[in-house]
């Protein structure tokens, strides 16, 4: 399980674990906050087609489908 920092996110680099449609590599292009300013989500960038997809930060922690840095 990646430790993860949410208020450390915003540009971080990511590699996806099992890539699909050629996306391997993605990069945090924003944080989204609730009303406590705690980081609920974030924008992933897929550098290859520019693609962005929202999703839980939580989902950053499992080791099976994301890891740190780009691999």
């Amino acid at each position: 399980m990646n430790r993860i920092n949410p208020n450390k996110l915003l540009l971080s680099k990511w590699t996806a674990a099992r890539p699909l449609n050629r996306e391997k590599h993605f990069l945090v292009t924003e944080l989204f906050r609730d009303e406590q300013d705690r980081v609920f989500e974030v924008e992933l960038q897929a550098v290859m087609s520019q693609r962005n997809q929202r999703i839980s930060w939580a989902h950053l922690k499992d080791t099976d489908t994301w890891r740190m840095g780009w691999q």
